[in-house]
């Protein structure tokens, strides 16, 4: 049984990427309120690992105005149901024209479920060989690097990083051995 009853829900913001929709709901109490939910189809994020480095991507990140060093991740609004392995598997190719022969999916996370539906797949990518990169329009200006292991984990320790699917995605990793 459902703790909470939506009794009625209004899309009030849609595009190409995302929709906003406000819920009007019940509790088990009887009390009614009000949801607002973000509805995003699923992305993936990528480990690409090899020989103690990791491939990063840096972008400018509009919401908050800056260049933030990040894993690769993306999802495809064309296919939102699509192949999540080939998914990752074309987005790491896409961001950073890499080309995996492994990919193990390390775990699936929600991102924001307090406010927002969308969750993403976590693959870690071995067996690295170099292609061209494929960027979309609205990548322009992404560059991708490789950085040792250890620099990386310091740039977590030193707040650099500040994208928190991108160690969360690490840390999944490491507590299940696979790094």
């Amino acid at each position: 049984m459902k703790e909470i009853k939506t009794l009625e829900s209004n899309v009030v913001y849609r595009n190409r990427w995302m929709s906003v929709r406000e819920d009007k709901i019940r509790r088990a109490s009887g009390a009614e309120g009000i949801y607002g939910v973000v509805d995003k189809p699923d992305f993936v994020v990528i480990l690409p690992v090899q020989d103690g480095d990791i491939y990063l991507v840096e972008q400018y990140r509009y919401a908050v105005q800056g260049r933030y060093w990040e894993l690769p991740q993306g999802a495809w609004e064309s296919d939102p149901q699509a192949n999540p392995v080939a998914l990752a598997a074309g987005e790491l190719r896409e961001e950073t024209g890499l080309v995996a022969k492994k990919m193990t999916h390390v775990g699936y996370q929600f991102l924001a479920h307090g406010f927002c539906s969308q969750g993403y797949h976590i693959y870690l990518a071995t067996g690295l060989s170099e292609s061209q990169k494929q960027l979309d329009a609205e990548e322009e200006g992404l560059v991708s690097k490789k950085f040792a292991l250890e620099h990386f984990e310091q740039m977590m320790r030193d707040g650099v990083i500040k994208d928190a699917t991108t160690i969360n995605a690490y840390s999944l990793a490491k507590l299940k051995y696979l790094l």
